[in-house]
């Protein structure tokens, strides 16, 4: 909250005193970006209660969100979560170039199959000194020794070259944007099928590559498997949280599985 003032106050927001109830139904450490959801929609409140506008520009007000994460948290998070957040619309995944913050709405028709989140039971968190931010070290440093200012400018020859655990990263990095962009092509032809052999490609490199899984994540994984799950992936930036899994028409998820549908963006509602 104090984050959040500050940092709207900085942008020049006049903001008065305001009383705020705040309610949430998703659940502490579950890694479902929940901390995104907050910060945005309690810059919309605070703006909102103020009788001021919110800027047309809605990646100005993530990256406003993403510095109460950044300087008053501590966690070396990026924009994704609050570009998410901020922008979403209903019926489509985002496909976000981190770049140019060019934001690229893709339909995702899910008809019969059915996406959904099970926890793993162990909290997940980015907060300084967490494994989150040690891989976020580790792909500075990588970056560093390749002298790139970004690691998708790298080569797989130029990791293979890399000392480890460096090269295991770019090599993370470079797989999982071709993957990306192998999902779009997938949803623009409806093939949900290859949606879930990507995801679990997706599963497999964070975990064997990037090694941001755990114990308790792979159980999950393996339990979502087990269900029918077209493929199954941990969400966020791992170390415990949750888990991403796509199901087939006529195979039933677990029960407490939270399913997922992708929604309209943060906005005032009156």
């Amino acid at each position: 909250m104090r984050g959040m003032v500050a940092e709207l106050r900085a942008a020049g927001f006049e903001l008065r005193p305001v009383g705020l109830k705040i309610e949430s139904t998703l659940p502490e450490g579950a890694g479902l970006s929940s901390s995104a959801a907050l910060e945005t929609a309690l810059c919309l409140a605070l703006i909102g209660a103020a009788g001021l506008r919110p800027p047309d520009h809605r990646v100005e007000l993530a990256r406003l969100c993403s510095r109460v994460e950044n300087v008053w948290v501590g966690a070396r998070t990026g924009l994704l979560d609050q570009i998410t957040s901020l922008l979403g619309e209903e019926g489509h995944a985002l496909r976000i170039d981190f770049r140019t913050l060019e934001v690229q709405r893709v339909p995702l028709v899910l008809g019969d199959w059915r996406l959904v989140a099970v926890r793993s039971g162990e909290q997940h968190s980015l907060a300084a000194g967490s494994g989150y931010d040690q891989r976020r070290a580790e792909c500075d440093r990588a970056a560093e020794l390749l002298g790139l200012a970004s690691l998708r400018d790298a080569t797989a020859d130029a990791a293979a070259g890399l000392p480890a655990p460096f090269d295991r990263r770019v090599r993370h990095v470079l797989e999982e944007n071709d993957r990306v962009d192998a999902t779009i092509a997938a949803l623009e032809r409806s093939d949900l099928a290859e949606v879930g052999r990507l995801l679990d490609a997706s599963h497999r490199s964070l975990r064997d590559l990037y090694e941001a899984s755990t114990d308790a994540v792979e159980r999950t994984v393996a339990q979502l498997t087990a269900a029918g799950a077209a493929g199954a992936r941990m969400m966020g930036g791992g170390f415990g949280g949750s888990v991403l899994a796509l199901f087939p028409p006529r195979r039933e998820p677990p029960e407490g599985a939270l399913e997922l549908e992708p929604s309209r963006g943060a906005r005032l509602l009156h």
